[in-house]
């Protein structure tokens, strides 16, 4: 068979073809009488053989000791193909999510391409100050997909950073609220907290169901952080996590003060006192009793009231002056 019958038979051109004998990959032993190759049945099986590696990303060089090494050991190539495959997938998905993200900044004209890219660039850069420059530019110069900005957000260490970026997202209304619902459900409690403190700073109703979401949360600190801020829009649900904020004596200032913002409701304020007695009942100690003690200071009613006239007789010290210290603020017990 010559040279262009099998190219047509075989998908591959005549030229390649040519190659593959200069280096030696294919040898047509036979010739025409007016000396054409002429390929034989082996020669076209060994093209396939070679199309066939070819496909799985094989180097020419590769294919040929494949080939001809009769002590070749596959193994070890399948694995580093394996490894270069996925890098250059790793590589490719970047680039396709850059490339999107560029799309999603509309941009008019190459000028702004060039200032998403550098921007885009500044996000993921070593300086803090960089970031945080481009998380301002974000807002007031070129905008950038909100996409980017919650990545960025979400794995944001240094503090100074971080409030730039929430103070970006902020000012995307809701937009940014799908990517960071996807960052509270992170494998990972550090992003989830950092979902949680970016979704705060969104006064909407939406991000409001997001952080009651988060009172469910496994971890303590997330629980922690959208119940102090939960508490402060006025959500009764959060009394729970903050109640046990206080016992634990983590924020417990903070969550003592959103229970005094959420205790002005009458109906509230019992609702609080029981759970802070409730807390009292079981196995707290002097400290916790000493902190659910100050907490009550700011709760009105009467169940606030017997709790702390009990605890002015708490077998700690403290925790009966705490207790006696209260009540006299409030009007209803002398100090002991």
């Amino acid at each position: 068979m010559l040279i262009g019958e099998v190219a047509r038979r075989s998908g591959v051109s005549a030229r390649m073809l040519r190659h593959y004998e200069s280096l030696g990959l294919v040898q047509p032993a036979q010739r025409t009488p007016t000396g054409y190759r002429e390929y034989s049945g082996a020669d076209i099986q060994r093209i396939f053989h070679i199309e066939s590696l070819r496909s799985l990303g094989m180097s020419l060089r590769d294919v040929g000791r494949a080939l001809d090494d009769p002590g070749f050991r596959p193994s070890e190539l399948v694995a580093d193909l394996i490894s270069q495959t996925r890098q250059r997938i790793a590589r490719e998905t970047e680039l396709l999510r850059r490339l999107r993200r560029i799309d999603a900044a509309e941009p008019t004209g190459w000028e702004n391409v060039l200032q998403v890219v550098s921007l885009l660039q500044d996000l993921t850069s070593e300086s803090a100050g960089k970031r945080q420059r481009a998380a301002l530019s974000s807002v007031e110069e070129v905008p950038v997909p909100v996409e980017a900005l919650v990545e960025a957000a979400l794995h944001e260490t240094d503090p100074n950073v971080a409030g730039a970026l929430r103070w970006a997202l902020a000012r995307t209304s809701d937009a940014g609220l799908a990517a960071l619902a996807d960052g509270l459900g992170s494998a990972e409690p550090e992003v989830r907290e950092r979902a949680v403190r970016a979704v705060a700073e969104i006064p909407h109703a939406a991000a409001t169901g997001l952080l009651q979401g988060a009172l469910a949360d496994s971890d303590p600190a997330v629980r922690g952080c959208a119940a102090l801020v939960l508490g402060a829009r006025g959500v009764v649900d959060a009394i729970p996590a903050l109640i046990d904020m206080i016992a634990d004596g983590v924020n417990d200032v903070e969550a003592a003060d959103a229970l005094s913002t959420l205790a002005a409701e009458s109906s509230t304020a019992e609702t609080i006192a029981a759970g802070l007695v409730g807390r009292l009942a079981g196995s707290a100690t002097p400290l916790a009793r000493r902190r659910l003690a100050q907490a009550l200071a700011d709760v009105p009613g009467t169940t606030a009231s017997r709790a702390l006239a009990e605890l002015a007789e708490d077998d700690d010290r403290a925790v009966a002056l705490t207790a006696a210290y209260v009540l006299t603020l409030r009007g209803s017990h002398p100090l002991h």
